[in-house]
């Protein structure tokens, strides 16, 4: 009867039966494939419903290739792709599913379907009834059974969810574990037994705390040949630990896990839609503020590091990354600007950025360009760096004056305990690679001989386990030759001495910018800049990281003397230099001597002051004061105008002469009256041949 019933229902036509019938199975996961045999089994019986609608057996096709997989989306599930492949190239009739969830849990996939079953003509059947989907009212139902399936779905996740919550908000939730922490029997959390991963991870935290950046702790490692504990989480569990060499990502990733301070976290990482890449299916996922934390269980499980530092940690990472518009710092870089990241405007309280200048861009210059790039007005100010830094230096150094025997003990102490922890790094990754040769030994003498196949694999990795073992030990000798296990008394009073010689050391070819940036960080928090306070002067405020502050003034290098600081002075002591019968050399010692400095830097000489009273119209000091040149000199020197007369000829062709080499005179300074050496044989010898010159023809010579 249910046969009749069924093969004579008029939606089924002879066009539907010239087709194929597909009966679609899936299960969501295989944990519903191992566990849940039975709803499998009648899934497969759809196929004799199919032949009850009048389908031959033969033309009945079953698509299992989705079994253990969800029907969330239709990514990676081939067998419902297939399908719809089939359903589009008008090769099917039928569509058997035990219910819509088996053939999709969203309205997308499920609706794409409907749509192409109603624009082909194919028939969908469940485990109850028929259903033409080109038909209104079973298109209806069709949607409606798509919709509780997608919301069925999600309520599943939700119910899921919640009880997840649930459990993690007691801490009972097991959540993966990094390398460095294993889980007990009784589920409870603990180091990992293996020394050589915690001391690895103990080094990570301690050389992130002295060098305060990632790729710094990174390059480290990669220097010393240092390889990170990694757990990877995929593939089947427990999760061995393997070594991997260190990079920026995975020592990042060590610091910003919570686990290792200690801390049950849930809802670390959220996720986000706007994140979704293109062409994914997947929804992108974001990390989540530590204040944001779901569930954050404080000590509960032992720690590599306490709360407080984890979270320093944390701000130190976010400080590494150059934003002057936030207030970050960033990592001190190794150019020539000492104050980088650490300098504000003193007219405006932002930070200033940095540019440099000159022909080869190697002269930093502070810039403060918030308001050109806000509001399009002019610069506040830039102040060039040289100069300031090397004021900071001093003043820096000054400070350090009283703590230099502490420091330089300081340093001592980092130095042996530094040694101490690579030789303890060294110890254990030498006794790895024995252990290793040992236990490729043990394997390789378990076997029998006769079986070469197994054994020959088994010898070739005992070989390559002691060349581990000689290359380990080989570069362990290599850092015991260049660093030395014990300091010798010798190098400690170096050591000792270097500290209270802290100028030495500052100048030490070994110490590097980034070096010297890191020092001024330590003592200094903030240097405000302004240089339009006081024309000539740069204004300094220091802020020190004791929280105490200091004001300075600082005499600037100017472009020309109007924007000289002590322009009105200079002059002034010019004046009156000169009126004392100065030379513009004699000006040019006192000047310098009285510490007054000149626009551009360098010191005074002659030369200078001679173009500054040119420009201030400052009148030459005359030997004979106002008077005008006598004839001769009281050293018996000529004036050019008695060396003239002496001669008979013009005063034009005495400077001629004075000139060529032709009269031998000397000037105390450039606009001072010349001092002619003419003795009376000269006079007589000049006038004897002026005036034979003067006898000859016209045209015929000129006066020599």
């Amino acid at each position: 009867m249910l046969s009749m019933t069924l093969s004579t229902d008029e939606r089924i036509t002879n066009a539907h039966r010239a087709k194929l019938a597909y009966v679609y199975v899936r299960q969501s996961s295989p944990g519903q494939v191992r566990h849940h045999q039975e709803s499998t089994e009648l899934q497969y019986r759809l196929v004799e419903r199919a032949t009850l609608f009048g389908w031959p057996r033969e033309r009945v096709h079953v698509i299992d290739d989705d079994l253990g997989k969800s029907g969330a989306s239709s990514k990676d599930r081939y067998g419902f792709q297939t399908l719809i492949a089939e359903v589009g190239l008008g090769k099917a009739g039928l569509v058997l599913s035990l219910d819509a969830s088996r053939l999709a849990r969203n309205n997308r996939d499920w609706h794409q379907l409907l749509e192409l079953c109603s624009l082909f003509g194919v028939l969908i059947a469940d485990g109850e009834r028929l259903y033409d989907p080109a038909a209104y009212h079973d298109r209806l139902l069709l949607g409606l059974s798509g919709i509780m399936s997608e919301a069925e779905l999600h309520q599943i996740k939700i119910r899921l969810h919640q009880g997840e919550r649930q459990k993690a908000a007691r801490g009972e939730l097991r959540l993966p574990l990094p390398a460095g922490l294993v889980h007990n029997r009784d589920g409870s959390v603990t180091f990992h037994p293996d020394e050589e991963v915690q001391e690895r991870l103990r080094l990570v935290f301690a050389k992130f705390r002295e060098l305060r950046s990632a790729k710094a702790v990174m390059r480290y490692l990669r220097g010393s040949n240092l390889l990170l504990p990694v757990r990877p989480l995929l593939g089947p569990a427990p999760h061995d630990v393997v070594w991997r060499v260190a990079d920026s990502a995975r020592v990042v990733q060590i610091l910003k896990n919570p686990a290792y301070a200690g801390a049950y976290v849930y809802g670390r990482r959220r996720p986000d839609p706007l994140r979704r890449q293109p062409g994914s299916e997947r929804i992108g996922i974001v990390a989540v503020a530590p204040e944001d934390w779901s569930i954050c269980l404080k000590d509960a499980h032992p720690a590599y590091v306490d709360w407080d530092e984890f979270m320093a940690n944390r701000r130190q990472l976010v400080d590494n990354v150059n934003r002057y518009d936030t207030g970050r710092p960033g990592v001190p870089r190794k150019g020539n600007a000492l104050l980088q990241g650490v300098v504000s405007c003193g007219r405006c309280a932002r930070r200033m950025c940095l540019r440099y200048s000159g022909p080869h861009g190697d002269y930093p210059v502070y810039v403060c360009v918030a308001d050109r790039s806000a509001e399009g007005r002019p610069k506040c100010q830039e102040v060039r760096a040289l100069a300031v830094d090397t004021e900071v230096e001093r003043l820096m150094l000054e400070a350090l004056t009283p703590d230099r025997i502490a420091l330089s003990v300081a340093a001592l102490g980092e130095i042996e305990a530094e040694t101490r922890t690579m030789e303890r790094q060294w110890t254990l990754k030498r006794e790895r690679a024995r252990y290793d040769a040992e236990r490729a030994r043990r394997q390789y003498d378990a076997v029998e001989p006769e079986n070469r196949l197994v054994a020959r694999s088994l010898e070739r990795v005992w070989e390559e386990r002691l060349r581990r073992v000689d290359q380990i030990e080989h570069e362990y000798n290599a850092w015991r030759r260049e660093q030395a296990i014990a300091i010798s008394e010798s190098d400690r009073q170096e050591i000792l001495a270097l500290g209270e010689d802290l100028p030495r050391l500052w100048d030490a070819t070994t110490t590097t910018s980034a070096d010297r940036k890191q020092i001024v960080r330590f003592v200094i928090k903030e240097v405000t800049l302004d240089q339009k306070r006081r024309r000539g002067y740069v204004w300094i405020r220091i802020v020190w990281q004791t929280g105490s502050t200091s004001e300075h003034w600082f005499q600037r290098t100017v472009q020309s003397y109007t924007q000289h600081a002590d322009q009105d002075r200079l002059r002034e002591r010019i004046v009156e230099l000169n009126g004392q019968q100065k030379i513009d050399s004699e000006i040019a010692l006192i000047l310098n001597a009285e510490a007054i400095r000149t626009a551009h830097g360098p010191p005074f000489s002659g030369g200078m002051i001679h173009q500054l009273r040119k420009r201030w119209q400052i009148a030459t000091v005359k030997i004979n004061g106002q008077a005008a040149n006598p004839p001769q000199w009281p050293d018996g020197t000529y004036s050019v105008q008695g060396a003239a007369a002496a001669i008979g000829i013009t005063p034009q062709v005495v400077f001629d002469w004075l000139r060529r080499g032709r009269l031998t005179g000397k000037q105390l300074v450039k606009g001072m009256p010349w001092q002619i050496v003419l003795t009376p044989e000269q006079a007589i010898e000049l006038r004897g041949k002026v005036r034979r010159t003067m006898t000859l023809p016209r045209n015929s010579g000129h006066l020599w």
